[in-house]
């Protein structure tokens, strides 16, 4: 049958973390999208010039690990950037940051100069064309739709309406699983109106919207794949205003101003690890690795055979409390960072 992955709220995570083993067993991961999940495509492709590092972590559009990478330690596999790897017998990554789930990159059109980069219509036939059958116990991650309607320098204009990025959505899903992927998961959009480059800007409720009704039209479309398809909706964006609305509870002081406009924050990790942003649009790792936990949990929440390990009475409370949550039917600044904080690098 269709799964639908269940959301629950950041105030879990805390007794979830006993419970990572529990998640299906898959063989590979495989990952598509945009900055958020880029773990080094765009470093390399662009000879390590964007994103710049320091101030950056080497390969991340953050100060450390992404989501993917904390989810795959999670999971016991590897997942690896597809730019410069031809391994195939262990995970790649397909994000570039800058893609749009079409065939543009905001990257690219904001840097013409640089190499063209790819958007997530080109990361999919990337995939599709390598091997002859895509491996059926693989988990395969689609993340993108945020440089369709955010704020960019370049010359992409932001769609007003979500049926385009809807559209390129189910062409992605659809192209995985005709040449046999089984287990896709794809994750909707956090609250864009919330991130620094939009907060208090007249656009700022006009994406939120968006946002929604992106979300809204995800949750539809799924009802019109295959039922045999494991279609896993990842609704990263309740957990996401939950940690909004009480940040202190899961560690964070500041939820709306860059680290990286803050010479403490970017001089100190410790402080680093309280904020949620690290630049105008990018989380820390620290946020990172929080979506990586409610990921696993999602998947955890999806596994119908998935035993967890012993843990405390609390975890298994909190695996309960996964089972009637909601659902988603879901360091210093030199000029080239300046110059990237202003720019559409999701």
């Amino acid at each position: 049958m269709n799964k639908k992955a269940v959301a629950t709220g950041f105030f879990l995570l805390s007794f979830l973390f006993p419970l990572r083993a529990s998640a299906a067993s898959f063989s590979n991961i495989y990952v598509f999208g945009d900055s958020l999940s880029d773990q080094g495509n765009v470093f390399n492709a662009t000879g390590g010039a964007i994103p710049p590092s320091p101030p950056y972590s080497e390969g991340s559009f953050s100060n450390g690990l992404v989501w993917v990478d904390y989810l795959a330690q999670d999971l016991g596999l590897e997942v690896n950037p597809f730019v410069g790897n031809v391994d195939l017998t262990e995970g790649i990554n397909f994000a570039f940051g800058g893609a749009t789930t079409g065939v543009e990159n905001t990257i690219s059109l904001t840097f013409p100069q640089l190499p063209p980069l790819p958007g997530l219509e080109q990361q999919i036939d990337f995939f599709t064309n390598l091997p002859p059958v895509a491996d059926p116990d693989a988990l395969y991650i689609i993340w993108a739709g945020a440089n369709d309607y955010g704020p960019t320098d370049g010359t992409f204009v932001p769609f007003e309406d979500p049926d385009t990025t809807i559209v390129n959505i189910s062409q992605a899903v659809t192209s995985l699983a005709n040449v046999g992927a089984q287990n896709i998961m794809v994750v909707n959009l956090p609250d864009l109106g919330k991130t620094p480059v939009s907060l208090n800007t007249p656009e700022s409720e006009e994406l939120s919207a968006l946002v929604d009704a992106h979300n809204a039209a995800l949750e539809e479309l799924s009802e019109s794949f295959d039922p045999a398809l494991n279609l896993i909706l990842f609704d990263v964006s309740e957990g996401i205003d939950q940690l909004f609305a009480a940040p202190q509870e899961f560690g964070f002081t500041n939820v709306t101003t860059p680290c990286l406009l803050v010479q403490s924050c970017v001089a100190n990790p410790d402080e680093q690890n309280q904020y949620l942003f690290w630049d105008d649009r990018h989380p820390t790792t620290a946020a990172h690795q929080y979506v990586g936990d409610l990921a696993l949990a999602a998947l955890n929440a999806e596994d119908p055979t998935g035993v967890p390990e012993p843990a405390s009475a609390m975890g298994l409370l909190a695996i309960g409390a996964l089972g009637t949550g909601s659902v988603l039917k879901r360091k210093k600044r030199d000029r080239s960072c300046q110059v990237l904080v202003k720019t559409d690098l999701k």
